[in-house]
C-alpha cells in the first residue's frame, strides 16, 4: 500500500475528577502535561453541556504516537470496558524497567496492580488507573526519548506507545478496517483462557505501531463512560495523506466525516462496522504552534472561537493544580 498509517497518534480516553487524572499521569506513569485546553465544540454547541477540560500527556513535545488524552469531567457517568471499544492502552517500557514499574505501581494508591504476564514473547505490566482504566506497559524497542525532566528516571521512562487493545464483536470485520488503513497480521497466540490475540502491525516510526484484537466471547458489552477509551487516532502526515485514506475509507462503505480542524491537528472519525471510535489525525500543526517547548502545558489554551468569552469557559472549569 503506497499511503498506510504510520501508526497511532493519539489515544482519547474519559476521565472522572481533573486533579486527580493530572496527578496520576503526571506524578505517578511520569508522561509531560503539554497541553491544557478544553473541548472544541462548535461555537454554536460550546456551552449547551458541562464545559471541560481536555488534557495532553505525551512526551517532552507531543510527539505523535506519545499523546494520550483525557475528557475529565464530574458530570460523566462510570463506564464498563467490554466489547466494541479499545480496552487497554500499552506504553513501551525499556527490558530493564519492569522490576522499577512493578514497584512503583504497587506502591501507588491511585493504581491496580495485575500480575505481570507475556504477550507475543514480551513481557506485559497490566494496571488501572484510579478511574479503573486499562494501561499497559510492554517491554520493547522505541525511537522515542525519555522525558529528561519527569519524575520517573530516564532509563526506566515510558518511550510512547507500544500500541493498543481492541475487543470487537467480529474480529473479521475489524481487520478489514485495519487491513484498509494498511496494517498487516504479525502474529497470533491463543490464551489458556477462552480467547486469543492477533497482532496486527503497520511501516513507519519504531513506536505505536501495534494494533491487538482480543477475541473473547463471553466478554460483556463495553459502556461509555470514564475509566474507557472513546477514541483510537491514527497517525497521517498531512491534510493529502488524510483525504486518500478517507477516500479509501469511503469507497469500501465507510460513514467519514468530513475534516474537523482540532488547532493541533486536523481529524476526521469514523466507526468501524463493530462500534469501535477511530479517528485520522494529521501530525502538523502540532502542540507547539502556540506554546514554547519550555511553556507546554502551563497555560489553559482555547481555541479561536472562544478566546473572546475566556472568563466564561474558566468560570466553568474546576481550579486545578499543574
Amino acid at each position: 500500500m503506497s499511503d498506510p498509517v504510520s501508526g497511532i497518534h493519539h489515544v482519547t480516553a474519559y476521565a472522572h475528577d481533573p486533579q486527580e487524572n493530572l496527578d496520576f499521569y503526571t506524578g505517578v506513569l511520569g508522561l509531560r502535561l503539554v497541553k491544557q485546553t478544553v473541548l472544541f465544540n462548535n461555537p454554536s454547541e460550546a456551552f449547551q453541556g458541562p464545559t471541560m477540560y481536555h488534557f495532553y500527556y505525551a512526551d517532552e513535545t507531543g510527539t505523535p504516537g506519545t499523546v494520550l488524552t483525557f475528557k475529565p469531567h464530574h458530570s460523566i457517568q462510570k463506564g464498563q470496558v467490554g466489547r466494541g471499544q479499545a480496552t487497554a492502552t500499552a506504553f513501551t517500557i525499556p527490558e530493564g524497567a519492569v522490576d522499577y514499574w512493578v514497584d512503583r505501581l504497587d506502591a501507588a494508591d491511585e493504581a491496580t496492580l495485575y500480575p505481570v504476564t507475556e504477550r507475543f514473547g514480551r513481557t506485559v505490566i497490566q494496571f488501572q488507573d484510579h478511574d479503573d482504566q486499562p494501561l499497559e506497559l510492554i517491554t520493547g524497542a522505541s525511537d522515542i526519548e525519555p522525558w529528561a525532566d519527569g519524575p520517573v528516571p530516564a532509563e526506566h521512562a515510558v518511550r510512547g506507545f507500544h500500541g493498543v487493545t481492541i475487543h470487537p464483536h467480529n474480529g473479521q470485520l475489524t481487520t478489514e478496517v485495519l487491513e484498509l488503513m494498511g496494517y498487516e497480521q504479525v502474529d497470533h497466540e491463543p490464551t489458556p483462557q477462552n480467547g486469543d490475540w492477533t497482532r496486527f502491525r503497520v511501516p513507519g516510526p519504531d513506536h505505536a505501531q501495534f494494533i491487538d484484537l482480543y477475541n473473547e466471547p463471553n466478554m460483556h458489552e463495553g459502556q461509555w463512560g470514564y475509566g474507557t477509551v472513546h477514541h483510537v487516532a491514527f497517525r497521517v502526515s498531512d491534510d493529502e495523506h488524510q483525504r486518500a485514506i478517507r477516500q479509501r475509507l469511503r469507497d469500501a462503505g465507510h460513514d467519514v466525516t468530513t475534516m474537523k480542524d482540532r488547532n493541533y491537528f486536523h481529524s476526521l472519525y469514523f466507526r468501524d462496522p463493530n462500534g469501535v471510535n477511530f479517528e485520522i489525525a494529521t501530525d502538523p500543526p502540532g502542540f507547539l504552534h502556540d506554546e514554547s517547548v519550555d511553556e507546554l502545558g502551563t497555560t489553559l489554551m482555547l481555541p479561536p472561537f472562544l478566546q473572546d468569552r475566556r472568563d466564561e469557559v474558566e468560570a466553568q472549569l474546576a481550579d486545578i493544580s499543574v
